[in-house]
């Protein structure tokens, strides 16, 4: 018999900690914590981060909807079997240091309403935390690690996106070539790295620096649709002293992660999307850093930024590394499969569909079996799932802010599929598709 790819013992939990409210800018306005509870049911979450908790507004939302578990998490009052929700919100430090302009983006998780309603107090007293879902504060990082630390021990820091251009802790626009000089006195805080949309764990182990932190990945979602397209998985018991512990100590049942592939993160390679330029570090370094076409400076991707500060080697695994999983969302699947956009109704029922029969969107991609999946799954959709698993993909890098775009069927099966359209709606119409 076939087995899953799935390299994590049975019963694991999948948690995704960093999204955000409707509160935040570019967010759908879909993004409440009832709405982001049904879908991560779908998705196969067990628990999932609420996302915005600096926001007054959205605190008080919170406060209606959910209710306290007894474990540190919380649960919608209306669903308390639903999904498990842990306190989080991400922060935006914007500050000079050693000359140069810094921005950097923070996940917090704190315990229990009380204590967010304190860092309320602190850090509303000296920054706008009302103005957006992800407020702006003026001054070094390490000062706001420090006045949520000394309101509770148990809060948990866990830098953003670290690679990505513009705002994180290595991004080559804005970042720094070390954790240290970041966080400074404050890095004995930090255990855990978000490697972001545009890099992977494999990516990151490329720096022995980075050996004694656990690497996080998460969806930043800003629309439920969004949520899980990367996930960390746990062994441990679903709780906020559980999990937290679990990072700081992975041999406590933190046992790896779901996986974007990176390349289709918007910052993968070097580029610059208003001349339509895309490179590889290689060709950027040929260019001087410049673009070929208006002579702007290159927006300076992941890629490039790692290979800067790598001192391994390429397919370099550290003894320690914790195994992960690379996924294509199922809509996007159904999609590419049905030869049309992700966003139309024949996807949407097809989805809610596999949804219904399959338990959950992660119990599709990742624990079924061929043989499991052939009696609910279309044989396109079940070779596009197939071809996931297997790597048998081709991607146009992300770069400059464009996201990278994933083919898993080539152009000739393409064409293919749309002269075969009355075939397969016959054979979709005995399935139930439409």
């Amino acid at each position: 018999m076939t087995h899953p790819v799935f390299p994590f013992k049975k019963g694991v939990f999948l948690a995704d900690f960093h999204i955000h409210s409707h509160y935040s800018r570019a967010t759908s306005p879909n993004m409440h914590p009832s709405i982001t509870n049904r879908v991560a049911k779908q998705k196969g979450l067990s628990v999932i981060g609420t996302g915005d908790f600096t926001h007054p507004g959205y605190l008080e939302e919170l406060k209606e909807e959910l209710e306290p578990e007894g474990t540190g998490l919380y649960v919608c009052k209306d669903d308390p079997d639903g999904t498990k929700f842990i306190l989080t919100s991400e922060v935006s430090n914007i500050f000079t240091q050693g000359g140069k302009s810094r921005r950097i983006h923070t996940v917090f998780f704190a315990p229990d309403f009380q204590v967010v309603e304190e860092i309320q107090d602190r850090v509303g007293s000296i920054g706008n935390i009302s103005s957006d879902g992800r407020p702006i504060l003026g001054f070094p990082v390490k000062e706001l690690v420090r006045i949520i630390m000394e309101v509770s021990s148990d809060c948990f820091v866990l830098p953003a996106h670290i690679w990505t251009p513009w705002f994180s802790l290595f991004g080559a626009k804005s970042g720094f070539d070390t954790l240290e000089e970041c966080f400074e006195e404050q890095s004995k805080h930090i255990f855990a790295l978000e490697t972001g949309l545009s890099s992977d764990p494999q990516m990151n182990w490329r720096l022995s620096a980075l050996d004694k932190y656990t690497l996080l990945s998460n969806s930043d979602a800003h629309s439920p649709p969004k949520l899980a397209r990367e996930a960390n998985c746990f062994s441990c018991e679903p709780t906020y002293e559980a999990i937290t512990a679990a990072i700081k100590d992975p041999g406590c049942g933190f046992e790896g992660t779901i996986e974007f592939f990176p390349e289709e993160g918007k910052y993968h390679y070097d580029g610059h999307r208003a001349c339509g330029i895309c490179m590889k570090p290689q060709e950027t370094i040929k260019h001087k850093g410049k673009c070929p076409v208006c002579g702007q400076n290159l927006t300076v991707g992941v890629l490039h930024r790692i290979e800067e500060l790598a001192d391994r080697p390429e397919g370099f695994i550290p003894e320690a590394a914790k195994p992960c999983v690379h996924l294509i969302p199922l809509e996007e699947i159904v999609a590419e499969a049905f030869g049309v956009r992700s966003i139309t109704g024949r996807v949407k029922k097809e989805y809610q569909r596999l949804i219904r029969l399959g338990k959950s969107e992660m119990n599709i991609l990742l624990w079924k079996s061929e043989e499991e999946l052939q009696h609910i799954v279309p044989d396109r959709i079940l070779e596009g799932i197939l071809r996931m698993r297997k790597g048998e993909i081709k991607i146009s890098p992300g770069h400059d802010g464009l996201y990278g775009k994933i083919s898993i069927f080539s152009e000739e099966e393409r064409e293919e599929l749309h002269s075969s359209k009355a075939s397969s709606k016959e054979k979709a119409v005995q399935m139930d598709l439409f």
